[in-house]
């Protein structure tokens, strides 16, 4: 029985596959205005709204009207096509892919109506063999830029489509709810609000199929951008983005077991490691939502309020996962995918799987009274709810951005030989228009270690007090400053990388006079659940604040402690809690430069 089992499913993994194989075809962006917007063919004032709101103040007002019930009514009325599985019914207007993709359309189209149009709905359309049918729908919501000589588009995308076990069941119950009713939910938020603004860049909300058996949908839109040259600046897919509950078997890098619950933490994976334009476009989502969306959050005490910690992941994917995010990303387009930090599931389906996630479990939650309501949700509204506003605040400030620096050069380097912490100093050239750049340097860590404030835009600045390391990646972003005096940031040029065999010597005497502050190791260590973090401040150092930044081994931010910086010892106390294992980094930040990195030890 078991041979005769898994030849049965290899023979219908056969099938499958071979009715799939088919390249995609026939693209048609069945509205002309939408497609002329593609191109950039289109007048941009026969959509403008004449404003002068800044990025800040639009990146305030989405803020505003980001509506978690909303994003609910959405996930329930996705819920209600029963199965939207790319291979299902079409015809019926209440259950299946075709009623699903509908009432999306249907639905761009209202908000479009409420804009006076500006908004463009549209399918796209393409052939391809999937699961039995030839012929499939993404939908678009396309808003045309103010920029038609600088046409740019940014892409924030979800997929609908459903699955149980088998790739092709049609016949299941397939809700879907946090893979992928969550993404989509949060992309028609996303177009709903956005679209009663303007913005430089051309911004697509597109709402993708056959995620579930290749990435399809996906890669037939990349295909076609390629083929049409499309000027794709960043695509952020959003995928498994709503749940807070961890399963038994989440796909490594995982969460920490069985029901664990995380709402404030969104992961950014994204392909590449030195010199990634995807990497880099990670690390801007986050650097805009430290920078301009949690000060927004910090005045406000609603849900939209609870800080939350950005982490720029190692992998492309979990483990032997994929998104809709790869195809973009193998045509040349930068793009990444966020993702709850917590998973309900590896969607592998064998013996003994009980998770939810590609079974009929994927449902908004459970009634545990008996009255028949759904009162303990396994999709948290209010979390998905601030990871679009991480979605939205970044792409506001990328379609308002300068372009980067076009010429980066590392013009010399040293490393000071205090036979302490050995930190690092380089000169850095930085050309743009712009009249201001920042400078960036990161470490063996995926997130960046040292952030300069503003310099003048030019040659031979020199940038200090970066940990002792054996390789030095740096990059640089152009500085615009806003009528609001907001200092808006480019995308982030290409990296530089410095061996430290590259690097000169210097004396004692120069760290000393450059840098005022040393990181001390902090007491006790190794430690169970506190302990003192302390920093050395020279004579004559003016009163500062700093900030203690805490770390994994991964580079993903942890905490955050502030620390008042006087003349003599300054200390903080860390307090971990019980329980903890294992070797952190903390590093000391002042005005934006890292002033040293050591390690900690939690010990029980």
């Amino acid at each position: 029985m078991k041979t005769r089992l898994i030849k049965s499913n290899f023979l219908v993994f056969i099938l499958w596959a071979a009715q799939s194989a088919f390249a995609q075809s026939n693209f048609v962006v069945t509205s002309n205005a939408a497609g002329a917007v593609l191109h950039g063919e289109f007048d941009p004032t026969t959509y403008a709204l004449g404003s002068t709101a800044t990025p800040r103040a639009i990146s305030a007002a989405i803020y505003e009207d980001l509506n978690a019930d909303s994003l609910k009514a959405y996930i329930l009325r996705l819920a209600s096509f029963e199965n939207r599985n790319t291979g299902s019914d079409t015809a019926s207007s209440t259950r299946g892919i075709g009623a699903a993709r509908r009432w999306v359309y249907q639905s761009f189209q209202r908000f479009s109506t409420q804009q006076n149009s500006r908004l463009l709905p549209s399918y796209f359309q393409f052939d391809q063999g999937i699961c039995g049918m030839a012929q499939h729908r993404n939908i678009l919501a396309v808003l045309p830029g103010t920029d038609t000589a600088n046409h740019q588009i940014i892409l924030i995308e979800g997929h609908m489509d459903s699955r149980c076990d088998s790739p092709c069941d049609t016949a299941c119950l397939a809700q879907g709810v946090e893979d992928n009713a969550s993404g989509t939910a949060l992309v028609m938020e996303l177009a709903r609000i956005m679209s009663s603004h303007e913005y430089p860049a051309t911004l697509v909300f597109m709402v993708t199929i056959g995620e579930e058996q290749g990435l399809y949908g996906a890669g037939a839109f990349a295909q076609y951008a390629d083929q049409e040259d499309l000027p794709i600046m960043a695509v952020f897919n959003n995928d498994v983005i709503g749940g807070v509950i961890c399963g038994q078997t989440s796909s490594a890098p995982s969460c920490p077991g069985a029901n664990a619950i995380d709402s404030t933490q969104v992961r950014l994976f994204s392909s590449g490691s030195f010199n990634s334009p995807h990497k880099q476009l990670a690390r801007y989502v986050k650097l805009q939502h430290h920078e301009e969306l949690r000060p927004i959050g910090a005045a406000q005490g609603s849900w939209k309020g609870v800080p939350m910690l950005v982490s720029v992941m190692t992998a492309e994917d979990r483990t032997g996962r994929g998104g809709d995010h790869i195809p973009f990303r193998q045509r040349g387009f930068s793009a990444i995918r966020f993702t709850s930090a917590n998973e309900h599931g590896n969607a592998s389906n064998g013996a003994g799987y009980t998770d939810r996630q590609h079974t009929s479990g994927d449902v908004l939650g459970a009634d545990t009274n008996g009255d028949g309501e759904v009162d303990s949700f396994y999709v948290d509204f209010h979390y998905l709810g601030r990871n679009a506003l991480t979605n939205a605040n970044a792409a506001v400030m990328a379609a308002y951005a300068p372009p980067p620096p076009s010429d980066v050069h590392i013009v010399g380097s040293y490393v000071a030989s205090n036979g302490v912490s050995n930190p690092a100093f380089f000169e850095v050239s930085a050309w743009t228009p712009e009249s201001e750049v920042r400078v960036m340097v990161r470490t063996a860590l995926t997130e960046f270690d040292t952030i300069t404030a503003e310099l003048p835009s030019g040659p031979n600045h020199w940038i200090g007090g970066v940990p002792s390391a054996n390789v030095y990646f740096i990059s640089a972003c152009a500085v615009r400053t806003m009528p609001d005096g907001q200092k808006l940031e480019s995308l982030f040029s290409e990296e530089k990388m410095v061996l430290a065999g590259q690097i000169g010597l210097e004396e004692q005497e120069t760290i000393e006079a450059t840098s005022p502050f040393e990181l001390l190791q902090n007491r006790p260590n190794p430690f169970d659940e506190s302990t003192w973090i302390g920093v050395h401040v020279s004579d004559n150092q003016m009163p500062i604040t700093g900030e203690i930044r805490i770390t994994d081994l991964q580079g993903r931010l942890l905490n955050v402690i502030h620390i008042n910086l006087v003349p003599g010892i300054n200390e903080v106390l860390y307090d971990h809690g019980y329980g903890q294992v294992g070797t952190f980094n903390y590093s000391l930040f002042v005005e934006g430069r890292c002033s040293g990195t050591k390690q900690m030890i939690f010990a029980n």
